[in-house]
């Protein structure tokens, strides 16, 4: 059994919240060993915020300067209370306004009546902080590279802070909630909930006919390095399986601005990232705002003249150690433990999980292979319940914007290691791309398409053994 490798924050003193060791009960089962030996045995709110502990001193400080970018407050002007650098337009003040303790995006609003069995509700997007959603914008057709077509005045992003007084804000965005009832063949009744996005103060025109309107939710970031050292033979041979049940995945092929090149996608709700560092680059562009060597011009379209003129704080503002810094603190974060992995009613639920061929995409086991960026995650016996693959999950899912080769319906399979803690780490109980779902049922009751046959197998477990499915699921 690999030795688990227990993390400590104390030792690199910059880092905050500083947490004491963490001693695990006993020796742990391999089942609970969710990033092999490199898990942390924390179950708190500091569950997704540790570093791999073998991370030597070089590594330790970039990794550190990581955090501090990470979670850096950026300004509009010099003479803010932050950072200058941000914008000219953007969605964000940092990484940590809809990364909170490295996790999920958080939603939160207020009923606004009742229409019989009908709820809305309704999220204002106010001045700040920004919301944890982002709406993504393209038009027909594909870019020079084969990925979405870029709205000309909007972008690919709506961008709902400008600079106050001088630049107005792309427009805003409010999300409405409508609601129906699911009954299950037992009885019990469900509320399912899909997103109607409202768009308002557009700055620069009316969208038209042919744009694409996309709800996003930021995903947690925990194991991103694990995933990055999965060999792309391994995924190969995933998207090369015999179908089981209507069930097979694809690879995304997408382009790496930051390698210059196609590649396969395996980051991001619809695999349109291929390497960690692309990630965090269009990040840093789209959500904040922030020049880096891979992206070095503003964010600017080309109609919106007066966000080219504007003062920028560096070319880039995020230089290459920066860069370099951030995309190693992403990299090297860990995996939380398990818990409860032997626990009766868990263990009933994972049998069910893989009865109703839910683990056909949520593969509960791989292994990474060499990996030069970071050597530490090589040789890695984990378990993070993906593919990595598109899935077709049904129209009930689909926003119709398609991303490179994924349609409009097709989405990546989420990992769901460490997903019982989201609650715990930053209050996060929302799931799926658009967070659409507040709980484990609602989320697998909106699995459809290829996945159809699942959820109508969930559906017809005896209550008792739905639960059960929910206990495993909490205990990853």
């Amino acid at each position: 059994m690999p030795k688990l490798v227990l993390q400590c924050l104390v030792a690199v003193s910059v880092l905050a919240p500083a947490v004491a060791w963490l001693e695990p009960a006993s020796d742990p089962a391999p089942a609970a060993l969710s990033g092999g030996a490199l898990s942390v045995a924390d179950n708190s709110e500091s569950a997704y915020s540790h570093p791999l502990a073998t991370l030597d001193a070089k590594q330790s400080e970039l990794f550190a300067l990581g955090h501090k970018m990470f979670n850096n407050r950026w300004a509009f002007f010099w003479f803010e209370n932050a950072e200058f650098g941000r914008g000219p337009t953007s969605n964000a003040q940092a990484c940590t306004t809809c990364h909170t303790n490295n996790g999920r995006g958080s939603i939160t609003g207020t009923s606004h009546g009742v229409d019989g069995a009908a709820r809305d509700h309704h999220i204002t997007v106010p001045f700040e902080a920004a919301p944890n959603l982002v709406v993504r914008i393209s038009v027909k057709g594909e870019d020079a590279h084969g990925g979405p077509k870029p709205h000309a005045a909007y972008g690919d992003q709506l961008q709902i802070f400008g600079v106050k007084g001088v630049l107005p804000a792309e427009g805003s965005f409010s999300v409405g909630w409508r609601e129906r009832i699911v009954t299950l063949p037992d009885g019990e009744q469900v509320h399912l909930r899909s997103p109607v996005v409202t768009l308002s103060d557009l700055a620069y025109g009316p969208l038209g006919e042919d744009a694409m309107v996309g709800l996003r939710l930021a995903p947690p970031l925990i194991g991103l390095g694990l995933l990055e050292a999965i060999p792309e033979d391994t995924i190969a041979q995933l998207a090369a399986r015999a179908s089981v049940a209507g069930i097979r995945g694809r690879i995304n092929r997408v382009w790496d601005e930051s390698r210059g090149r196609t590649v396969s996608g395996r980051f991001g709700l619809k695999a349109n990232h291929g390497s960690v560092r692309e990630q965090v680059a269009a990040a840093f562009l789209n959500d904040i705002g922030l020049s880096t060597p891979v992206y070095p011009d503003l964010n600017c379209p080309p109609i919106q003249k007066g966000c080219k003129e504007l003062m920028v704080a560096g070319k880039p503002e995020i230089t290459a150690l920066r860069l370099a810094a951030t995309e190693l603190y992403v990299r090297a974060l860990s995996v939380p433990m398990r818990r409860d992995a032997e626990d009766a009613q868990v263990r009933r639920g994972e049998q069910l999980f893989a009865q109703a061929h839910c683990a056909v995409c949520h593969v509960p086991e791989l292994k990474t292979g060499d990996f030069a960026p970071l050597p530490q995650l090589a040789a890695q016996t984990i378990q993070p319940y993906t593919d990595l693959l598109l899935h077709d999950m049904g129209e009930g899912l689909a926003d119709g914007r398609p991303d490179f080769l994924a349609s409009g319906s097709e989405w990546r399979t989420p990992p769901l290691w460490g997903i019982g803690l989201s609650q715990k780490v930053n209050g996060a109980g929302s799931f799926l791309h658009d967070g659409r779902a507040r709980n484990f049922v609602e989320a697998i009751l909106w699995h459809g398409g290829e996945a159809e046959a699942s959820r109508a197998a969930f559906a017809e477990l005896a209550r008792k053994d739905r639960e059960a499915v929910v206990a495993f699921l909490q205990s990853l």
